[in-house]
């Protein structure tokens, strides 16, 4: 989250994720735990979509993590592979 505002973060930890692609080709170790978490939704609760905020729970991050998983969402919206919904 090199050059982005505290308060765009904020938001972005607020937004939903939606999983569109079902591919983890040519994704980091992060965009693939995002990926397979999402997967598992599907499985659970017959939806791929999950809050940042709960997947940042999940997966137990703070500090640098944060910045790193936060960069691993933009990166896979950038790819088309998820969706972002702000609210």
């Amino acid at each position: 989250m090199v050059g982005q505002s505290r308060k765009d973060a904020q938001k972005m930890i607020k937004a939903i994720a939606v999983l569109l692609r079902n591919t983890t080709w040519k994704c980091g170790r992060v965009e693939r735990l995002v990926v397979n978490y999402l997967r598992q939704k599907i499985g659970r609760c017959g939806r791929a979509r999950s809050s940042i905020k709960e997947m940042l729970q999940h997966f137990k991050l703070s500090g640098k993590q944060k910045s790193e998983f936060l960069d691993a969402i933009k990166r896979l919206e950038k790819r088309r592979i998820i969706k972002i919904m702000r609210q």
